[in-house]
């Protein structure tokens, strides 16, 4: 394997680290998660837009190529679950918003909500972190942490007034 000349590393002719590093958003020095959730905002604003059914799709392929990459690149890195390993956090979003309705106050509360329970991590997020190995994992308690936030957004927005 030829060697990364990032400290992370972060091998840039590996696509499986360019999707677990979320495209580099990873490789960001202090809080990576935040950064790589941040960097996921763009990809939800131009999927916003598609049908639910396709949305929900797209996420189901999203999970399926994160797990693939990111269990190879932990492996390759040695590590459980690194923290520059961020894709996880761009589809725990993505999740997240599956319900919200559009305007940035409702990113910024999806942002907010989904950064709390990734962080915290309240159970199940936490069983999913401790017990489930490998990249199947490493997806899990971000993708847990986005339902449970998403259905905070979904019941937020129901009881708003329209």
């Amino acid at each position: 394997m030829p060697q990364s000349r990032f400290k992370s590393g972060f091998n840039p002719r590996r696509i499986h680290h360019w999707i677990a590093f979320g495209f580099g958003s990873g490789l960001a020095p202090r809080a990576p998660g935040t950064a790589g959730t941040l960097a996921a905002i763009p990809l939800y604003l131009l999927l916003s837009p598609l049908a639910w059914p396709l949305y929900v799709g797209l996420l189901v392929i999203f999970s399926v190529i994160g797990i693939w990459a990111c269990e190879r690149t932990a492996r390759e890195l040695g590590s459980k679950d690194p923290s520059a390993i961020v894709w996880d956090e761009w589809v725990g979003f993505l999740l997240t918003m599956v319900a919200a309705p559009a305007g940035w106050l409702w990113i910024l509360a999806g942002f907010v909500l989904f950064r709390l329970f990734d962080i915290w991590k309240p159970w199940p997020v936490s069983v999913a972190d401790r017990q489930v190995p490998g990249g199947l994992g490493i997806m899990l308690d971000d993708l847990i942490a986005g339902a449970m936030a998403g259905v905070l957004m979904a019941l937020a927005a129901a009881w708003m007034p329209t």
